[in-house]
């Protein structure tokens, strides 16, 4: 019972993050989001008991992708420009 309510908490927050980084203008808050929605899923592997797998996309997905996008946000615009 606690293990589907957990799951279910999961996906859902997957789903906002996923929505969050489709909608957000600013792109350091779209990265953030994104390093979120990569934190969900290695927690969702987690859960699932695949603990290498959420090792490294923990590591990978959720840290060292989400370092990247910071630093070449960094040295670009930080906002979206609307295109008309």
């Amino acid at each position: 019972m606690i293990e589907t309510i957990i799951h279910v908490l999961v996906i859902a927050g997957l789903i906002v993050s996923a929505i969050l980084v489709f909608h957000f203008k600013d792109l350091l808050a779209a990265a953030l989001a994104s390093g979120l929605f990569s934190f969900l899923i290695s927690l969702e592997f987690y859960i699932l008991q695949a603990p290498d797998v959420a090792i490294s996309q923990a590591a990978i997905g959720a840290g060292l992708t989400t370092a990247i996008f910071i630093i070449a946000i960094r040295s670009t615009k930080r906002y979206e420009e609307d295109v008309l």
